[in-house]
């Protein structure tokens, strides 16, 4: 059967295993094809019943006496999210404040780490904040900050960064490398262990940001020997709008290890509240501050159900879905001004490709406000579309790019007049 015919997406649904999670979701509107759940996941039915008996039966009964309960969440949802995404041991994951306070706390560990060294290498096409905060670092410290071009015209393709890119810009002066599992914009994916290995053979320490793999594709942290590594929760994790991010440092170099912003939670002794800072054993040595129990609901029910469906097979479904991306995009929209930007082999990309076009910003607007369908705009003309492997479906998939489809041929997209909203 071929991929332009309805029922072929009907009948992946019909064979998928994951499929009855869907209905496990809030879906709001029916009609809508949502393809935006690498920007942020859908909310799952039974966080809204968790957060609700958190509020009422936990903090309203319990009040203070709820920290004897709440005190160490931040290593237990850790341990929950290593477990289902990372494929992390306990000890090794904590779930905590941003990815952005995450990445700043790792970078300045791994710094003092490698004292002498100069050097720090990041990729141009990595996302904004972790090169702003390396900027930082490395004016603030008089640091080299080495950014390798991947993006268009550079020494990458599709924005990926293989160990034999990488070696040109490694030497024994490099303090540490931070890279993205899976690339923002391409939705391109790296090869962690290979990377890793050939960072540490420098000396090195390599820094993974995971915001855009972490539940959607299987990354072995423990079995590919990653030091270090940051992420967030509410795209494919579906944990929500500014829910807690989280930490990864690998037991092996816990110990040399101390974050720059030194909280009273990774005080040894916490609660004698002494006058010098001593820090804490294991994990717990790099948190800072009070967890923040709502967001940990909202990520347990979440991650619970990741757990559930496992991994493995949820990286298999974005695998297939992606690929029913790329074909439906070879028989519908290569004709009509796109370019595919993502990779065609499923073990070179993550769980959304994205294409490019030049009216793209036009064309995701008129996608919702015509067609009821969610994109993601990414500049300067980029249009990422995902597959989120709970709550999405094939026949959403389908149906999403059938009317991309009609909506482009029939240039009904010219009629839409842009804003001038921050958001896109």
């Amino acid at each position: 059967m071929s991929v332009t015919e309805r029922q072929y997406a009907l009948d992946l649904d019909a064979q998928d295993p994951l499929a009855k999670y869907r209905e496990q979701f809030i879906i709001a509107d029916t009609n809508v094809c949502y393809l935006d759940g690498n920007s942020l996941g859908r909310i799952p039915k039974k966080t809204v019943d968790i957060v609700n008996n958190y509020l009422v039966n936990e903090w309203g009964a319990w009040v203070v006496d709820g920290w004897a309960h709440w005190i160490d969440e931040a290593q237990t949802t850790g341990d929950l999210i290593g477990r289902a995404t990372l494929g992390a041991v306990a000890g090794q994951t904590l779930a905590v404040d941003t990815t952005s306070v995450n990445f700043y706390q790792l970078v300045g560990a791994a710094l003092k780490a490698r004292p002498g060294r100069k050097n720090i290498i990041i990729d141009s096409a990595n996302f904004p904040t972790d090169r702003y905060v390396l900027q930082g670092y490395a004016e603030n410290l008089g640091l080299k900050l080495i950014t390798i071009n991947n993006e268009e015209g550079g020494v990458a393709e599709q924005e990926r960064i293989t160990p034999e890119i990488l070696q040109g810009y490694l030497s024994d002066d490099v303090a540490v490398v931070c890279l993205t599992v899976v690339q923002y914009r391409s939705g391109a994916r790296n090869d962690i262990k290979a990377v890793t290995d050939a960072v540490r053979a420098h000396g090195a320490l390599t820094i993974w940001d995971a915001s855009h793999s972490a539940g959607s594709i299987a990354m072995d942290f423990d079995a590919n020997g990653v030091d270090l590594a940051v992420g967030c929760t509410y795209k494919y994790g579906n944990s929500g709008p500014g829910a807690p991010g989280w930490l990864y440092v690998s037991n092996r170099v816990q110990g040399e290890l101390q974050v720059p912003i030194q909280g009273w939670f990774a005080q040894a002794d916490q609660f004698e509240m002494g006058p010098d800072f001593e820090k804490a054993k294991g994990i717990r040595g790099f948190q800072i501050a009070s967890p923040p129990i709502l967001g940990y609901r909202c990520i347990q029910s979440a991650f619970s159900m990741i757990e559930e469906a496992t991994i493995s097979v949820m990286e298999e479904k974005c695998a297939r879905g992606t690929q029913m991306m790329i074909e439906l995009y070879d028989a519908w929209l290569s004709d009509l001004g796109f370019t595919l930007m993502t990779p065609r082999d499923a073990a070179l990309r993550g769980g959304h490709i994205t294409i490019h076009h030049p009216e793209a910003k036009r064309i995701a607007v008129a996608m919702r406000r015509f067609a009821h369908v969610i994109p993601d705009f990414r500049q300067p003309n980029q249009i990422r579309l995902a597959m989120s492997p709970l709550p999405t479906s094939y026949t959403e998939v389908w149906d999403g790019f059938q009317r991309i489809r009609d909506l482009v041929a029939s240039q009904q997209y010219e009629k839409v007049e842009l804003d001038k909203s921050r958001v896109t």
